[in-house]
């Protein structure tokens, strides 16, 4: 496992105890920095400015950098069968094209980690449309994260796939019990606030 994604899964460790580092040339990052994904491997890895600039644009070969677009969809059209059809147990999952399977997949947040779930094809397929805005993710390094609300309506955001793995960091340190607790659903719902205060909301929504 890449450093880059074991610091989204081990969310606990104390920071500042060593440099971080640019996992292909070694020089030193900021901790707001990129990443690209290792499509044989699936690592997502922790890059320096420059290292991610030469695998940004159309994919090159094994790795892709990891863009910064967020998007909005305030009413993701989906029925509850379809979600149920699905096989999503909880309320958020996220979706997107793996180019090494040639698929689909959908994973969602769990304390154990990143989950994922069996996806009917023909379903999802179905629900892509009747949501076209916000359906053109880039495949390997964006995703449709998709939450339930309470109320049963959905929304969705399209969003960097370190977006993803940082979610599922804040479920594993702050999950605690059967339900989560307080401290965890603050946590989520403070995750889901920030993301719609970057995103931008498609017109054609």
């Amino acid at each position: 496992m890449s450093t880059g994604l074991r610091r989204f899964r081990e969310p606990g460790r104390a920071p500042g105890r060593a440099v971080a580092r640019c996992e292909m040339c070694a020089d030193p990052v900021e901790a707001e920095h990129g990443h690209v994904v290792d499509l044989e491997t699936r690592a997502l890895m922790c890059v320096c400015r420059g290292c991610r600039l030469l695998f940004t644009g159309p994919a090159r070969g094994r790795y892709r950098a990891v863009p910064g677009r967020y998007r909005y969809a305030p009413s993701f059209r989906i029925s509850p069968a379809d979600w149920d059809e699905l096989g999503i147990p909880v309320r958020t999952a996220f979706f997107f094209h793996n180019s090494s399977l040639g698929r689909t997949v959908a994973f969602y947040p769990s304390p154990a980690g990143a989950t994922e779930s069996l996806l009917p094809l023909a379903t999802w397929d179905r629900v892509l449309a009747a949501n076209p805005a916000p359906a053109d993710a880039e495949p390997d390094v964006e995703a449709l994260l998709v939450d339930r609300a309470p109320d049963g309506s959905f929304s969705c955001h399209l969003v960097p796939i370190d977006a993803c793995y940082r979610l599922v960091g804040l479920v594993r340190l702050h999950w605690k019990g059967f339900d989560g607790g307080r401290e965890a659903w603050e946590a989520i719902d403070g995750f889901f606030a920030g993301l719609r205060r970057r995103a931008r909301v498609p017109k054609e929504v």
